[in-house]
């Protein structure tokens, strides 16, 4: 009964309201072996509540989603932050926006989990509290595996197991690390002239060193690498390196390439961690990229941020400029899924399927579903990826006079 029910009704039913306090069951590959996840990000609810333009983009971004739920069936989603645009929210109801953006999850009985990008924390918008309200849902797996306030707060990861293990004893089959890479503002913050005090942009080194240490132990625990995917808001310096250093290739690496020269972690921010607006890039995200390459099992690493990317890259080089030699790890942007947020592109959702039988080669395929329902970028991330060719993605715009496209 619940699933057809708005959420304040769902509240309202008994049953629903003591389920609030249980979980879901661990993450399994389903029967078959497969396992799906559906990525949105950048969805930007909350923008200029006040206009009638901002609450017409959460209706048009409600849609996208519920486009993209009904034509894939994931067993995942990602919320891959940016939520909520927190330099627009107020503080007394900041955070119910989250029921809007899951309210097709639930429906549908859907699980989640976060991660959380700059627009997520402002001076009154908190991080934390976002957390407390996404946790209000049995649905939502996001957590906080790492304390500090340098920290972040969706520093976590979640095991997956295969589709014949007993998910309590059992080897996991599959890794998902989230990582918070901070940025916006200091919730409730003002430095001694009175201004809000910014929130630095990148993956902070205790969290790296957080990251190091759970994976030995796991490492440890299980006596072998666990296949692993990688989920952060802000793309690292290794995609801008990779776009205009090396360049994108529509045929393969298809997907737009709009936003050049793209965003990334520790962007405006001096080497000496000052918030120094046009300082050249600091190197602040140096010990996040060698740990990722530095991890055996790592496949994937998926961004958002950069509302006008779309590609995948295998990062197996050393760029120039760069000071970390990649191994063999796919980069990938996704679609920007909501009409709040810059830009026009069309909205849509990346699909990321893992197959038990492909994880022995470390390959994943994966799509990206547009709210016409159409399907573009559908590329096997394999050995081969980079060298086959695949058609190009089509530069499609969305149609929304309503809205603000800023």
């Amino acid at each position: 009964m619940w699933k057809s029910l708005p959420l304040v009704a769902l509240f309202a039913v008994p049953s629903f309201q003591s389920a609030i306090s249980k979980r879901f069951a661990p993450l399994k590959f389903s029967k078959d072996g497969t396992f799906q996840v559906s990525i949105l990000e950048d969805l930007h609810f909350g923008e200029n509540a006040w206009d009638s333009w901002g609450p017409e983009q959460d209706v048009n971004s409600v849609t996208v989603i519920n486009r993209v739920l009904d034509a894939e069936s994931p067993d995942l989603v990602v919320l891959n932050g940016d939520l909520i645009t927190g330099d627009n929210a107020f503080l007394e109801n900041s955070t119910v926006y989250i029921d809007k953006i899951v309210e097709p999850l639930v429906q549908r009985g859907l699980t989640w989990a976060s991660t959380y990008g700059n627009h997520d924390s402002a001076y009154n918008l908190s991080r934390s509290a976002l957390l407390a309200r996404e946790n209000r849902w049995p649905n939502s797996r996001t957590t906080q595996m790492v304390s500090g306030r340098e920290a972040g707060i969706t520093n976590y990861y979640l095991p997956v197991h295969g589709a014949n293990d007993n998910a309590s004893t059992g080897v996991p089959a599959m890794l998902l690390w989230f990582f918070d890479s901070r940025g916006g503002y200091y919730y409730q913050e003002l430095d001694s002239s009175g201004n809000e005090v910014a929130q630095p942009n990148w993956v902070d080194d205790s969290v790296v060193g957080w990251f190091r240490t759970t994976n030995a132990k796991l490492v440890k625990k299980y006596h072998k690498h666990i296949p692993s995917l990688v989920f952060v808001h802000i793309p690292t310096n290794a995609s801008q390196a990779i776009q205009t250093e090396v360049g994108i290739n529509p045929y393969k690496e298809p997907g737009i390439n709009d936003d050049y020269v793209l965003a990334q972690q520790g962007e405006g921010w001096c080497a000496d961690g000052s918030n120094g607006g046009s300082c050249e890039y600091g190197g602040q995200d140096v010990a996040f990229m060698k740990a990722l390459v530095d991890t055996h099992g790592v496949i994937g690493v998926f961004s958002g941020h950069d509302h006008g990317d779309t590609w995948c890259y295998k990062w197996d080089s050393l760029i120039s400029g760069m000071s970390v030699e990649g191994n063999g790890i796919n980069l990938c942007f996704g679609q920007h899924s909501g009409y709040g947020g810059y830009g026009s592109w069309i909205r849509g959702s990346r699909q990321v399927l893992v197959t038990e039988s492909k994880l022995q080669d470390m390959e994943i395929d994966t799509w990206i579903r547009l709210e016409s329902g159409d399907v573009v970028g559908s590329v096997s991330l394999n050995a081969t990826y980079g060298e086959d060719s695949y058609p190009r993605t089509p530069d499609t715009l969305s149609s929304c006079p309503t809205c603000s496209y800023t």
